[in-house]
């Protein structure tokens, strides 16, 4: 991670409508939607509040009042990886779809609309890293950043990042801007000159039982006691906090194995 708080406002920060390509909103789907809800009311101080119900049952995460997240349930059936997802901003999501499946990705769901909320896809990138499109129109999407217990920032973890960036960039319209580095493959992806989100190709270290993935980082107050909590509450720690550049960062799992991380700011 490069540009941790690329993504995030001002303090507090409530956003218009997203810049297409913008991650805008990330989501959850999971098999026990009340377990999870607890798990994260308890670590984020998040409340929930019904939404769209298009895919089976989907509550919205809300911090003070403001939308910060989505949590949806798996029908019983289905055997799917539970991940966050990041939703990238688009104005047409029909047109981004077209676009996904010309540059050689895969559209797995929709584009549907999700009642007067928007309109949305579920796509993977031709390396099989699922992404959402999300079409604004009553919900623009995430509501506050910049503050413990929203995003931070958006990256996804792949092989390598030449190829896959090119994918993002034809279809979402980035500039990117590499590291010059022998040994550290990462490309920043922009918009506007505004640093959204990131690509990190980490060859033989992606793990095997997942593949390429989108990760979120979420913002925390302190990294060190947040650790503690997720384990008290049922959940793991991948890999522990250490500092970097950004801030203090660590990566962790929810109790049905949703890997996201979490990064304390520096003072």
């Amino acid at each position: 991670m490069t540009e941790a708080r690329g993504s995030a406002g001002p303090t507090g920060a409530t956003h218009a409508l997203h810049a297409p390509g913008t991650p805008c909103w990330v989501s959850l789907m999971v098999h026990g939607l009340a377990a999870t809800q607890e798990f994260y009311g308890a670590l984020f101080g998040w409340e929930f509040q019904p939404g769209p119900q298009q895919l089976g049952p989907y509550v919205r995460a809300l911090l003070d009042g403001r939308e910060v997240a989505g949590i949806g349930q798996l029908p019983p059936d289905r055997h799917l990886p539970i991940a966050w997802t990041p939703y990238l901003a688009s104005n047409d999501a029909d047109l981004t779809a077209d676009t996904v499946r010309l540059c050689g990705g895969t559209v797995g769901v929709g584009p549907l609309d999700a009642a007067e909320a928007g309109r949305m896809a579920i796509c993977s990138d031709p390396s099989g890293a699922v992404f959402g499109v999300w079409q604004a129109a009553a919900h623009r999407g995430t509501a506050v950043t910049g503050v413990p217990g929203t995003p931070a920032w958006n990256e996804l973890l792949t092989f390598e990042s030449v190829t896959v960036a090119k994918f993002y960039e034809t279809v979402f319209a980035y500039e990117e801007e590499p590291v010059v580095s022998a040994d550290f493959d990462y490309v920043t992806l922009h918009i506007d000159g505004r640093p959204v989100a990131g690509i990190h190709g980490v060859g033989n270290a992606l793990p095997r039982d997942r593949g390429p993935h989108w990760m979120t980082y979420f913002e925390v107050a302190d990294a060190d006691e947040t650790l503690a909590r997720i384990t008290d509450l049922g959940g793991h720690v991948l890999k522990p906090a250490h500092d970097s550049a950004h801030g203090r960062v660590a990566t962790v799992s929810d109790p049905e194995g949703a890997r996201f991380s979490v990064i304390e700011n520096p003072r």
